[in-house]
């Protein structure tokens, strides 16, 4: 079991590393508004930039840390746990929450910031002026830092998760030992029979008799 958790934590870490490196080398190499060029009033030039496959890679990356952390857990809402009391219970509960909260936002921005990134030849019309589409600064760096914190809570509630089965298991089995043990090695409420017979008493002529004869 400890051998299968370092392997899911190992990958799941390696995975959200790599999320967040290409992350902000999406953000390092997305197109400028200085690099982009317009050759007519309505069309746009951008430059090529691996901007691109960079925030879809890290998007990617973040997805596939996400499934294998739920697939490992399995449902935490269907599950019933024997001590729902445990502390270890409550705080997966909330690295679940907010693993997916921030799961979310940094999906979003790294998928929208890719998107954004790949705006060739296309404007905009604002007050009869035209614009050209670049990403903003930040929206890369954002969702990096999101996803590194998304996998490195998922990692938490998985291990947490993990604990509070082990000792819901430890708990259920502490009872049944000591009903087991209470009744085996539980003392008799009533005191033990002799097994041996008392004296039977006889006539005393017949005694005589039998003594003479």
């Amino acid at each position: 079991m400890e051998r299968k958790v370092m392997v899911i934590c190992s990958v799941v870490g390696f995975l959200g590393l790599l999320s967040a490196a290409t992350g902000f080398g999406a953000e390092a190499t997305r197109i400028k508004g200085s690099e982009v060029h317009s050759t007519a009033p309505t069309q746009c030039v951008y430059p090529w930039s691996p901007a691109l496959p960079l925030g879809l890679t890290a998007a990617v990356a973040l997805m596939i840390a996400q499934v294998i952390i739920n697939v490992a857990t399995g449902c935490i809402c269907c599950g019933k746990h024997p001590n729902p009391s445990n502390s270890y219970w409550t705080m997966a509960l909330v690295f679940f929450v907010v693993s997916w909260f921030t799961f979310i936002i940094a999906f979003l921005l790294l998928l929208t910031g890719a998107a954004l990134n790949d705006q060739h030849g296309e404007d905009s019309i604002y007050f009869g002026n035209y614009y050209c589409y670049v990403v903003k600064p930040g929206v890369f760096a954002g969702g990096a830092i999101l996803s590194l914190a998304s996998v490195s809570l998922g990692i938490l509630y998985y291990l947490s998760l993990t604990r509070a089965k082990d000792d819901g298991r430890l708990w259920g089995t502490s009872a049944s030992n000591q009903g087991v043990g209470g009744i085996a090695l539980g003392r008799p409420q009533f005191p033990p029979q002799s097994s041996t017979q008392g004296p039977v008493f006889v006539h005393e002529d017949t005694y005589i008799r039998r003594q003479f004869t």
